[in-house]
């Protein structure tokens, strides 16, 4: 019998997969046998180097941009897919998300491009049984003082995995999330760019260190694989315990 982890003969697609989290995701999902395709926005995986935070070796690299409607439908995926990982998003500093444009830049990517993505990878999953996992953070379940749109994407990502599960289960899809804590990526980089408030943030946490996108590949690879068969709907918080207090 094989290893529940073992994805060999799977195929696995990572929406935002060229750095940070869904690039840790990616090879989380290659490194246990899978054949992984990723998205990204530049023209070529040659546009991404090691000081992006970017390991494309080994992936198969596809290039859009999901701040433009109907741009993902367009793609050349493989007909079938196993897992699809939704790990897109954006963020706004200096109260940018205030205003108007700031905000629809937030919500087109955090929050309707995962409606448009999960549209378009719903009928290759249907065929193959396979699962949706939706990337958002911990920022959904608390108030975040200058980025309401990102805190507002990220509750609203929480809760179309509920409406997704629900509404895909009898395909036999299971749709489910992941919440990270704090991860050094190019988004969180404003806090752990920062000694200072790296420290403080670090303080919070109950395990007593920042979390990794290995970390979150983990939880990806337990959602995806037949050990969470009767998990649906859930979005996992992977945060050292963060959000306890």
């Amino acid at each position: 019998m094989a290893h529940p982890l073992d994805f060999s003969g799977k195929t696995v697609l990572v929406v935002g997969g060229t750095s940070g989290i869904g690039n840790g995701i990616a090879h989380g999902f290659r490194e246990s046998g899978a054949s992984v395709h990723v998205t990204g926005t530049r023209a070529s995986a040659d546009d991404y180097s090691a000081e992006d935070g970017s390991d494309l070796a080994e992936l198969v690299f596809h290039s859009v941009d999901v701040s433009q409607s109907g741009a993902f439908e367009t793609l050349d995926l493989p007909d079938l897919l196993d897992v699809v990982v939704l790990c897109q998003g954006t963020v706004r500093y200096r109260r940018e998300e205030f205003e108007r444009e700031g905000w629809d830049a937030v919500m087109e990517v955090n929050l309707n491009s995962l409606m448009e993505c999960s549209r378009a990878v719903r009928p290759k999953l249907a065929k193959r049984g396979g699962a949706l996992i939706i990337v958002s953070s911990v920022g959904a379940y608390h108030a975040m003082i200058g980025n309401p749109a990102y805190a507002a994407s990220k509750a609203g990502a929480v809760s179309l995995v509920g409406s997704l599960a629900q509404a895909w289960a009898g395909e036999g899809i299971r749709v489910n999330g992941i919440a990270p804590g704090l991860v050094p990526t190019k988004l969180t980089k404003v806090t752990t760019g920062n000694e200072q408030r790296a420290a403080g943030a670090i303080a919070r946490i109950p395990v007593g260190r920042m979390g990794t996108p290995a970390d979150m590949a983990s939880a990806a690879l337990f959602l995806a694989s037949p050990l969470a068969d009767y998990v649906v709907g859930q979005t996992i918080r992977v945060d050292g315990g963060m959000t306890l207090s």
